[in-house]
Order: C-alpha cells, then structure tokens, then sequence
C-alpha cells in the first residue's frame, strides 16, 4: 500500500463519496508551493490516465496517485480528527523533513518544489 488511511478517515471518506457520482475515485498527492515548497492535493477524481496514475483500494475506497508522486507520499498516514469546532483531514508523511506552522506545506530531502505564500 502507498499510503495509509486510518478508521476514522475511512468513515469520513465514504460518507463524503455518498453525495459523489458512481465512478468517483480519492485522488491523493502533491503539488508546488506553499511556504515550504509542496503542499497536498486531496479531492475527488473521475477520470483515470493508465500511463500516469497508479489505483489502490485502500480499505474499500478507491484511490488514485500520480506515478511520480509516489517517492514523495509513501508511508504517509491520511487521519480525520473531530473537535469541538468541526473536523478536518491530518496528514503525517514521514518523507517530510520540514514542514509550515499551518501544516499545509512541505519538502522532502529530495524535493523542494516551489516555496510560495502561505
């Protein structure tokens, strides 16, 4: 497996892809900026290119990752975590060596990407 969704994520994913078409798939990966240079890309997914992206079915959800994406997110652990003021997704990859006080960018030992404003 790339990557790693824990229960609650899974439960939180699935309720989500109920108001999605049939087809829907959870598209995980990264993109430049951010204030530390590569910053998380997570949403829904219709359309599969074979020669670029790779799918799993991790615990009953279907996710697609870019191919040259996987170096950079494998072993990372997708969480979701209630709180008094609402929820939201937490993302632990263990390949990022720094990361922003908002935690919503990051860079590799490898990877830099294109450091922006947060």
């Amino acid at each position: 497996m790339v990557i790693n969704i824990t229960d609650s994520a899974c439960a939180q994913i699935k309720e989500m892809m109920k108001d999605e078409s049939e087809n829907a798939r959870l598209r995980f990966g990264i993109k430049g900026g951010g204030c530390s240079g590569l910053s998380y890309s997570l949403g829904f997914e219709y359309d599969v290119n074979e020669e670029l992206d790779v799918m799993e079915d991790i615990n009953g959800i279907p996710v697609v990752f870019f191919n040259q994406d996987i170096p950079i997110i494998e072993g990372t652990t997708i969480d979701f975590k209630q709180n008094m003021m609402g929820g939201g997704f937490s993302i632990d990859n263990p390949n990022a060596i720094v990361s922003c006080g908002c935690g919503s960018s990051f860079r590799t030992k490898d990877k830099v990407g294109t450091p922006g404003d947060c």
